[in-house]
């Protein structure tokens, strides 16, 4: 099993393991403190969206630092165990909901809005340009999306990019709508 830790909030220090998988890339620490200090250490009261949960290192920090609902989408059917195994290990943060699914299908039948999405879908699948259209459904009006990717995106849809970052091969975004 492989391991990464959550680097603040509540569950701080806690360790999440996950099996190897197809495409499946944790969230560095690094880039995780990096995102969370974009958005505010305190995500009370947010509700967010992990579309393709893998080690569920996004989701579950996300709940450390105080979001009310916390949605973690995830296909693969031994990586969804894990996130379940994880969600025990936590005793179960009722703020976590953790959901077997395709990431189109949940956008096209969701009915609540969320203030953050984090993205990262597999690599080199056109995902993005796939999931672009059905985002506005999904998104609150001044919500952010959290996007990483293989190459620097300046927008998606509506969203542009406001802060960004590479560690590694990875390019990771903070995009939001552009006010008036």
């Amino acid at each position: 099993m492989n391991s990464v830790r959550i680097v603040g909030g509540e569950f701080r220090r806690r360790v999440l393991r996950f099996p190897d998988s197809e495409g499946l890339r944790p969230t560095p620490d690094r880039v995780r403190e990096t995102l969370f200090n974009w958005l505010g250490q305190d995500l009370d009261g947010w509700h967010c969206l992990d579309l393709f949960a893998g080690s569920g290192a996004l989701g579950f920090e996300a709940a450390s630092r105080g979001a009310a609902r916390v949605v973690m989408l995830e296909k693969s059917p031994r990586v969804l165990a894990a996130l379940h195994e994880n969600h025990e290990l936590l005793h179960k943060p009722a703020a976590v909901e953790i959901r077997s699914g395709d990431a189109l299908q949940y956008l096209s039948s969701a009915k609540s809005k969320f203030d953050l999405i984090f993205l990262d879908p597999p690599y080199r699948k056109g995902w993005l340009n796939r999931l672009e259209p059905l985002l506005a459904g999904v998104l609150d009006e001044d919500g952010a999306l959290y996007v990483e990717a293989e190459n620097e995106i300046e927008s998606l849809g509506a969203w542009r990019t406001v802060r960004h970052g590479r560690a590694g091969e990875v390019h990771y975004h903070l995009l939001r709508r552009p006010t008036a």
